[in-house]
């Protein structure tokens, strides 16, 4: 009798034009708000290509890695290495805490739709906040600031293992309230504080042995990965291609729907 694992990896081994399909609509939809579409690529994975809940955090994860290995140096023309290199301090405070964060987390199969589906739900809202309000800063004394980007980055790490993404959309508004550095200039310090915690957080997944839907999803993997890396590169030059106004809600419900979805399935 065909497991669901079974069933899902035969689905999607007939689906790789819609993979393709769906990770360049992702990657561009992505690309023109900032983020890299990891967290709408985890609902796909489960509602639409059937995985299940952990092997889809996995792929997605995998998937957001090579997303971010493609939007470092594509972002190079947009901001210059040494204005980044200057803010390293940040970025050095944020990973004291996101490496830990990402090492620690640990989750029990039977919990994962609950909480995937919190996270979500916390997600639209950081959505609908961060790109519907002009962000200012917190002005936090100097000796605050080292702490709290610990903590901050901490639970950042925690979000990011779990959900398998990058953490560009909490770690975006953390950097620019916290630290007053633009939004341009944060996103590229996301990325390089995304980097080192996706590859903590697989570190950890690969000693519960968890990597198995990597090896069973190879081809399927790198469709996807190719489509939302083309889409992230096609999306991040064109912020105006979809209006923020429209855009910004159609994600958050998406969000929403699919948090929804989770919880009943879990």
């Amino acid at each position: 009798m065909a497991t669901g694992e079974d069933l899902a990896a035969a689905r999607t081994t007939r689906s790789m034009p819609l993979a393709f399909g769906a990770g360049s609509a992702l990657g561009v939809l992505g690309g023109t708000i900032g983020l890299g579409g990891a967290e709408f690529r985890l609902p796909l994975l489960i509602g639409l290509f059937g995985f299940a809940a952990l092997p889809a955090v996995i792929l997605n994860k995998a998937m957001s890695l090579v997303v971010v290995l493609v939007a470092l140096p594509a972002r190079r023309a947009a901001v210059p290495a040494g204005e980044v290199a200057g803010h390293w301090p940040v970025a050095a405070n944020l990973l004291a805490g996101s490496l830990l964060g990402a090492w620690a987390v640990r989750m029990r199969s039977s919990t994962l739709h609950e909480v995937l589906a919190a996270l979500m739900v916390l997600m639209a809202a950081v959505l609908l906040v961060t790109h519907g309000t002009a962000l200012g800063t917190l002005a936090f004394p100097s000796w605050a600031q080292v702490p709290s980007g610990v903590v901050a980055g901490f639970g950042i790490g925690v979000v990011a293992a779990i959900m398998g993404v990058a953490g560009g959309e909490p770690l975006i508004p953390t950097i620019v309230l916290l630290f007053a550095v633009d939004v341009r200039t944060a996103g590229s310090l996301s990325l390089l504080v995304s980097l080192p915690t996706m590859l903590v957080a697989f570190a950890r997944y690969s000693r519960d042995g968890g990597f198995a839907v990597l090896g069973a999803s190879l081809r399927f993997t790198a469709v996807m990965a190719a489509g939302s890396a083309a889409g992230a590169v096609l999306g991040g030059p064109s912020p105006g291609m979809f209006p923020a106004s429209v855009l910004i809600p159609v994600l958050a419900v998406v969000l929403l729907v699919s948090a929804v979805r989770l919880a009943r399935h879990g």
